[in-house]
């Protein structure tokens, strides 16, 4: 007797009614980076169709964005000052707070999450403070925790630390809670790798350091037991949400974590993994819209709840999914 699993195959009916994945695109959280300014809709070279917006050009965008049907984005801000401490970050008239605040007032029920780290607002370029050429890992924590508790102050709905030091959802947690936001939840970026799929967001953000690299203290990309440990502090330090970053080259440790992990798993498809598939579109060497759904695939199959892509707007104007 031959098997014939053929038979589920037959055609698009039977094909859906048994597939195992499915994307639900409520879950998908769209990134979006705000500089200072009035007017300005500038697109990023190495991000085709992504865009650096003022704040009064960012209401207008999301005027078509919530109209199609997204539901949260993450948002990073560019600031005009930089110094050694970062004080823009977690100023309360920062770039970040002030578009917080608009885009609540205008859109009270989109949620905001907000990166919390200090690489776009350090003159360096780095995560923290730097002491003897390194980031100083306790000092940084009392930055970024300020940065949270001011962007949460000015309406932010979730926070998200991309820093990646030591303890610093517990930091988080402690000025939160301290400050009254108890109910606010904090996504961590648990395994956050050192990876050379971060170029065009550098550009994006204008966050690449000027000395050295971050790899001591983001995760290397040969170590998979690591990333699972960082997963489990951050489990340990009370993280309602814990991300894997980038997606596509790390799918192993996204499946790992789902595993492990008692809370949502995100996963982040990064700004290289995007243009990858933005060039090759362009030369024609793919069909761009099948590329995108299965990445969304491939990453929901190894197990992740949400997914943070720059294709979130497109995957929704275009029905991809």
């Amino acid at each position: 007797m031959i098997i014939r699993p053929r038979r589920l195959r037959r055609n698009e009916v039977i094909r859906n009614m048994v597939a195992e994945t499915a994307v639900n695109p409520d879950a998908l959280v769209y990134p979006m980076f705000v500089v200072e300014g009035t007017g300005v809709k500038e697109e990023i070279p190495s991000m085709p169709n992504q865009f650096r917006f003022s704040i009064d050009e960012i209401l207008k965008e999301l005027e078509s964005c919530v109209a199609l049907g997204i539901k949260s984005i993450l948002l990073f801000g560019i600031p005009n000052h930089k110094d050694e401490m970062a004080t823009s970050a977690y100023d309360k008239n920062g770039i970040v707070q002030r578009a917080v605040r608009a885009i609540k007032a205008k859109f009270p029920s989109l949620y905001v999450i907000t990166d919390v780290c200090l690489c776009e607002y350090m003159s360096h370029g780095h995560c923290g403070i730097i002491k003897d050429g390194d980031v100083d890992n306790d000092p940084t924590l009392e930055l970024l925790a300020k940065t949270a508790v001011s962007q949460v102050a000015a309406g932010a709905d979730m926070v998200a630390p991309s820093d990646m030091m030591d303890g610093h959802i517990t930091a988080l947690r402690e000025a939160l809670d301290n400050a009254g936001f108890t109910n606010t939840p904090i996504m961590g970026y648990s395994a956050k790798f050192a990876s050379a799929y971060y170029g065009p967001f550098r550009d994006a953000a204008d966050s690449a350091p000027h000395f050295g690299n971050r790899k001591s203290y983001q995760m290397d990309v040969r170590n998979g037991r690591e990333a699972l440990h960082e997963v489990e502090l951050d489990l340990e330090e009370c993280a309602d949400i814990v991300m894997v970053k980038p997606g596509l080259a790390f799918l192993d440790v996204l499946r790992q974590t789902a595993e492990i992990s008692n809370v949502p798993v995100a996963v982040y498809n990064v700004s290289g993994e995007y243009s990858m598939v933005k060039a090759a579109a362009k030369m024609g060497w793919i069909d761009e819209k099948s590329i995108i759904r299965e990445n969304m695939i491939a990453f929901k199959r190894a197990g992740a709840d949400i997914i943070i892509t720059y294709h979130a707007k497109e995957i929704l104007e275009n029905k991809i999914l």
